[in-house]
């Protein structure tokens, strides 16, 4: 496999992660309501926007010439749920184990997420 496969396939990876991401934001809101902290008010519009914001950086990551920004986008899309994913650990204390488990467990999954972003970013830039 060429570097170029390999640079279409991470970018096409984490578009289609993306892409199904969004797209349950946007088909089923309400389980992702809970995770939207309570001050910044009603949870909808932010599950919403999230889940276009998780579609339009799936559209940019598979096309070559919006890929680097598409891939800048989506680490910023990747910090900014970040307070969404402690908010959602924290309000798990009093759930079930499982759902605990689940809720802690993606906190270090940011880490990957953010990392596999800028890879997509780097290599975009390599390839121009």
């Amino acid at each position: 496999m060429t570097d170029s496969h390999r640079t279409t396939g991470r970018a096409a990876g984490l578009a289609a992660l993306l892409a199904v991401a969004g797209t349950f934001h946007l088909v089923t809101p309400r389980p992702f309501e809970h995770l939207i902290p309570r001050r910044l008010g009603p949870p909808r519009p932010w599950v919403l926007g999230s889940g276009v914001a998780e579609l339009a950086c799936a559209a940019a990551l598979a096309h070559p010439t919006s890929r680097r920004a598409g891939a800048w986008a989506t680490v910023a899309l990747f910090v900014a749920v970040l307070p969404g994913n402690v908010t959602m650990a924290v309000r798990s204390r009093r759930g079930r184990p499982a759902y605990r488990a689940v809720a802690w467990g993606r906190l270090p999954l940011q880490v990957p997420l953010v990392l596999w972003a800028v890879r997509v970013a780097q290599e975009a830039r390599e390839a121009r």
